[in-house]
């Protein structure tokens, strides 16, 4: 079998209501480059990266598209050889940023096809450590809800299955955002694992002391309280506080997880599929996360990081954002534990769906 093309599509996915967050402002869209590798048997992989509110997506999409000569002409067996090449092409504009980010398109369409030849999950053809995996309910509980909005959405959460939630706090006002968990904890009850998310917008000070106040709460995690690249600041929170520190969403390659494990910068680390470049680089970082005792979550791109937790015996979270779900054909399915189900559908076992493609095409 061989590649025969790279093919791509832009679709820009709206968000609406549009969520406030405190990092990035208004979120208006989540706007993707879909990768298809079509091959000589018929078979096709696909993969999707994203930007948000339309911003560089042409500087992703030519990235992407410049990447062609790395997989046209490849057997998918020898899948190995992308990156194998890839650091060696991209070494002069360096491995984090765009070039890592058009990798991960191709990354993922490929772990995609040699899924779908083998007749396999992505997650069996790696070997399986478990069929489904704990999942928590990201799509809300933003920093724009009031608190009756927090309850009823958090009650809703529940209702549909889910046993863990995440919830946004800001940097000012701590009794308030207090408060505002504490409302969550309330619609919930004692036995939903509650993630907290203030996207690196506090200081080590600011966030020991609402970390402080939360921690009666019973947080599952306490997420990137302070800037991603202050690893000396995160490794100070994870000392202070009781509720672990969630980190590493922003970080680029297995190299930078590294990083993180060797400062203790984090008590739960959480690549991002496409930062990372791709699932062979998220793996390498799963398996430095096992070796040092450290859980492993994910960071958005349920379909496919749904795969790959499942596979590394530190699998911990996968986030359910479902910002990709209208152009995908299939649903993630929760157990009675309010796990992700692993499907028995060959590579991520999602795949996306024309007609869709075609209302969200740009």
């Amino acid at each position: 079998m061989k590649i025969t093309r790279l093919r791509t599509e832009i679709v820009h996915l709206p968000v609406d209501p549009p969520i406030l967050t405190a990092i990035l402002g208004s979120i208006r869209s989540a706007d993707c480059v879909l990768t298809f590798l079509e091959t000589d048997q018929g078979l096709v992989g696909e993969g999707l990266v994203f930007s948000i509110n339309n911003r560089r997506l042409g500087v992703i999409h030519e990235m992407i598209r410049n990447l062609e000569d790395l997989v046209v002409g490849l057997d998918p067996r020898a899948g190995g050889t992308l990156n194998a090449r890839a650091w060696k092409e991209l070494n002069f504009l360096g491995y984090e940023g765009v070039s890592i980010v058009g990798l991960a398109a191709l990354d993922m369409a490929l772990w995609d096809l040699r899924g779908k030849a083998a007749g396999l999950n992505v997650a069996h053809l790696i070997g399986a450590c478990r069929p489904a995996v704990p999942t928590y309910a990201s799509g809300g509980l933003w920093l724009g809800s009031s608190i009756d909005e927090l309850q009823k959405e958090a009650a809703a959460f529940v209702a549909r299955g889910f046993r863990a939630v995440k919830t946004r706090v800001g940097p000012t006002e701590p009794e308030r955002m207090v408060a505002r968990v504490a409302a969550v904890r309330a619609a919930v009850g004692p036995d939903i694992a509650i993630m907290v998310d203030a996207n690196q917008q506090m200081s080590v000070k600011q966030a020991i002391r609402i970390g402080r106040m939360l921690e009666e709460l019973d947080l599952t995690w306490f997420e990137e309280p302070v800037i991603c690249h202050d690893h000396e600041g995160e490794a100070a929170l994870a000392a202070a506080l009781d509720t672990p520190i969630a980190s590493g969403e922003t970080v680029y390659t297995h190299r930078g997880v590294l990083a993180m494990l060797q400062a203790n910068a984090a008590d739960v680390i959480m690549p991002d599929l496409q930062r990372m470049g791709g699932p062979s680089e998220f793996l390498k970082a799963g398996h430095l996360c096992e070796a040092f005792h450290i859980p492993c979550a994910s960071h958005l791109f349920p379909e496919m990081s749904l795969a790959l937790l499942a596979a590394l015996p530190g699998g911990y979270y996968l986030e359910h954002m479902p910002w990709f779900e209208p152009i995908y054909r299939e649903r993630i399915e929760l157990d009675a534990n309010g796990h992700a189900i692993v499907p028995d559908r060959p590579g991520w076992g999602f795949g996306f769906d024309p007609a869709a493609i075609a209302r969200y095409r740009a």
